[in-house]
């Protein structure tokens, strides 16, 4: 059997000595390598196994309900989410309703670099959705999530560097493995006839695209929500309401 990559986490209601220890005798006892530890939330503890027995995952499982010391409360095959929880040491704060969209602060930048860095290394078609205000570091982030992954990134329209509405690309910049970053106010409200036609064509490639202000890219375009993969937002603080009326017309004002 192949090897695989699971995710346990228990929280500790009494930290004796000796626990971490004797935790990780069992698994040694089982030939599961541990891969990662770390604390995760306060007094919840996440791991990070690799094992080719999906059989000693369960019974070790089973054999921790036993321990009066912690209660296990995730044991499952990691997903990107529990990969970045261990790593940072947090999860990542994700909608209740709609699990395709993520939430992170300024102060959680390393933790979205990396999480887009991540999902930037994926081949194939992807459609991911940034909302936020201006300045919040959108952009920046997407580049610092290229540079992670090892990735060429490519500004369809920006508005980075004051303005940037692009109508056609080079042969290397059309790469399937490159980044595609589109400013969907931009590509919508500002864009002429020729922008258009070649925002259609990267849609329809087989690669990573980046839409910053996804809510106006959908609304002035024949784009919906279930072409986006995931949506990420971004703000200064958990409190701040992303409102595109407040900056939209600045936009029009500014190009």
């Amino acid at each position: 059997m192949e090897s695989k990559q699971w995710y346990m986490e228990y929280r500790i209601h009494k930290n004796r000595p000796g626990l971490l220890g004797d935790i990780a005798s069992l698994l040694g006892m089982l030939e599961v390598n541990i891969l990662t530890i770390n604390g995760v939330e306060g007094k919840t503890r996440g791991m990070l196994l690799e094992t080719d027995d999906d059989e000693k995952i369960h019974l070790m499982g089973s054999m921790l309900k036993k321990v009066d010391n912690i209660t296990v409360g995730a044991l499952r095959v990691a997903k990107l989410v529990d990969i970045l929880a261990v790593r940072h040491g947090r999860y990542i704060d994700r909608d209740s309703d709609d699990k395709k969209t993520f939430r992170f602060t300024r102060d959680e930048l390393g933790l979205l670099v990396d999480f887009l860095g991540e999902i930037f290394k994926k081949e194939g078609n992807q459609v991911i959705g940034l909302r936020g205000m201006p300045r919040v570091g959108k952009t920046e982030s997407i580049i610092a999530g290229s540079v992670c992954a090892m990735k060429r990134w490519t500004f369809v329209s920006s508005t980075l560097l004051r303005q940037t509405v692009r109508s056609q690309l080079s042969e290397d910049e059309m790469n399937h493995n490159n980044v595609f970053i589109i400013d969907g106010i931009v590509s919508t409200i500002r864009s002429n006839e020729r922008h258009y036609n070649l925002l259609q064509d990267i849609m329809n490639m087989p690669c990573t695209k980046v839409i910053e202000h996804p809510d106006v890219f959908v609304q002035e375009s024949e784009y919906t929500y279930d072409d986006f993969n995931i949506i990420v937002e971004l703000r200064n603080n958990p409190q701040e309401e992303i409102l595109y009326d407040t900056f939209t017309s600045t936009y029009s004002d500014d190009l």
